[in-house]
């Protein structure tokens, strides 16, 4: 019989990758709450068209990275590969409500089919942030603070950099695009395979381009914000002026671009040097046409998605998890008033370990092995006295006090 493994580009989420996950989560889940975002959750496969209509047909998540099946009824399914056209889907179908603007929190995981390599696997998880129903640029300056404020809480502040650059508004995209394209076409057979097929169906990303051949030519391209029209600027003046105000530094990269049409506007990623070349940790901007190309109201919409894995390995050090309390039986005929104790202690709020079997010395060694602060020893003069045992692992030193006095101890110790 072969031995069970994971499927390649997945992984077991344990121990001390388990701790660090949960503190990019949790961390998440309270700033966002901290800004008013109400936390959502939607299913992990859809419909495949909710993808394949906003990535795009004929983009590469679309054709050759998506998790797509047949179910038993015939119903052609995607495993999510990202947050957003999933929560957009719900607001179409009435599942958020319409009372506008929506701000929204999620958590989990998604699932793309490429090649792994550091911070990039198959089955991974994201944090996102979308706002929907705010056509402002104060909404864009919100979730890019949010997104600041997350990363200082885990102390990353310092080992990111904000980078902001402004699409434009449909108008201004379209001038743009056909400025770039008659530019590029003149060394159409110089650009990359993957860039001279960009050429012809999404070719503003090739000014994402990281084949050194396509850069040298993109030196010369012309300039996004050359197009950008009044509006467009006076948009992104609003939302640099915001940023401005909250002290939150950023850096202009007129390369970084998003290559749906329904992509208007701010873009921005925070990225970091840290990870080799996956370098962006967060990154999104505003979707003002989205919803409206999946079928639903003209609905302005902005936000951002970032990686888990990517933060998680970023953290200085694993998050410290809370000291157990070990309630120890002396003696198996005691094991019921030891766990009526534990539950008694869980109830107040305590990390408590009760193991379920051993003689004291052996639970005692167990205690130590997992970290724990005290033992509490609950024997027959004990518990006929209405007392317990009270060990401090730390100091090797104990004493015996009245049960009822044990929570208030136990919470004297730990402050």
């Amino acid at each position: 019989m072969s031995v069970l493994r994971p499927v390649r580009g997945t992984h077991d989420i344990v121990g001390e990758t388990a701790l660090r996950h949960r503190r990019v989560i949790e961390t998440g889940r309270a700033m966002a709450a901290r800004y008013g975002y109400h936390e959502v959750a939607t299913p992990i496969f859809e419909f495949t068209e909710v993808f394949a209509r906003t990535l795009g047909e004929t983009s590469d998540i679309v054709t050759k990275e998506m998790y797509t099946f047949e179910d038993r009824g015939g119903e052609r399914l995607t495993l999510r590969p990202e947050y957003t056209a999933g929560i957009a889907r719900a607001f179409i179908t009435g599942s958020l409500g319409r009372q506008l603007p929506i701000k929204l929190f999620a958590s989990g995981p998604m699932f793309r089919y490429e090649r792994p390599q550091k911070g990039r696997l198959r089955q991974f998880h994201q944090i996102d942030i979308e706002v929907l129903g705010a056509p402002e640029p104060l909404a864009d300056v919100e979730v890019i603070a949010l997104g600041a404020r997350i990363l200082a809480e885990l102390g990353l502040a310092d080992q990111v950099v904000l980078e902001l650059n402004s699409l434009g508004d449909p108008a201004s995209r379209r001038v743009y695009r056909d400025e770039l394209v008659g530019y590029l076409a003149r060394y159409r057979d110089d650009l990359s395979p993957d860039s001279q097929d960009r050429l012809e169906r999404n070719p503003l990303r090739i000014l994402d381009s990281k084949d050194p051949g396509d850069r040298e030519i993109l030196q010369g391209a012309p300039s996004l914000a050359d197009a950008l029209n009044a509006e467009s600027r006076a948009f992104f003046a609003e939302v640099q002026a915001g940023l401005d105000a909250l002290a939150i530094p950023y850096q202009i990269n007129p390369r970084l671009v998003r290559g749906l049409d329904y992509y208007t506007h701010t873009a921005f990623e925070f990225t970091t040097t840290a990870l080799g070349a996956q370098g962006t940790v967060l990154g999104g901007g505003r979707y003002d046409g989205l919803i409206a190309t999946m079928g639903g109201p003209d609905t302005p919409a902005t936000g951002w998605a970032a990686g888990v894995e990517r933060l998680a390995m970023l953290l200085a050090e694993t998050p410290a998890q809370a000291r157990p309390i070990a309630v120890v039986p002396i003696g198996d005929a005691l094991m019921l008033p030891a766990l009526q104790l534990a539950e008694e202690l869980r109830a107040a709020g305590h990390v408590v370990e009760l193991g379920f079997r051993g003689k004291v010395g052996q639970r005692l060694k167990r205690a130590a092995q997992q970290n724990a602060r005290y033992a509490v020893l609950v024997g027959e003069d004990e518990l006929a006295a209405g007392t317990v045992v009270l060990r401090d692992l730390d100091r090797s030193a104990q004493e015996q006090l009245p049960r009822t006095g044990l929570a208030a101890r136990l919470a004297e110790g730990a402050s």
